[in-house]
């Protein structure tokens, strides 16, 4: 077959860990370690000694959230998004309701029609949250 790649590949990577960088790495933390259903389980310190990232497993993946004193939120829709998460509730509404009261925002902008609804998490950045249908 033309252009078929005989070669064997070393390659087989599994991702390890998910990272995202906030104003406050701690904050943000807890929020999806919240929405996840766990707790934030390490720190890690900056040069200095500082806590400066913080993480915590969940579903067989490792979050981990830095603090960043220069971090800005995207401004969506203008700008596109490098990724963003999406979550599956069974309860979409009553999440949905949980997750604004723990400090995500709804932003007008609404995409997803009555698939799914996108947030804003503490720090700006937009995730969508879904129905286990």
């Amino acid at each position: 077959m033309p252009g078929k790649n005989t070669q064997t590949s070393a390659l087989s990577g599994t991702i390890m860990c998910h990272a995202m960088w906030a104003r406050d790495g701690r904050e943000l933390a807890d929020f999806y370690a919240t929405a996840l259903g766990t707790k934030v389980s390490q720190t890690y310190p900056d040069e200095h000694g500082n806590e400066a990232a913080f993480a915590f497993h969940a579903n067989g993946a490792m979050y981990l959230f830095y603090s960043s004193a220069s971090y800005t939120a995207p401004v969506w829709p203008e700008q596109e998004l490098p990724f963003h998460m999406d979550f599956v509730f069974d309860d979409v509404e009553a999440a949905e309701k949980e997750l604004l009261e723990m400090g995500a925002t709804k932003p007008d902008h609404q995409p997803g029609g009555t698939y799914w609804t996108v947030l804003l998490d503490p720090s700006g950045q937009p995730f969508c949250i879904h129905g286990s249908h």
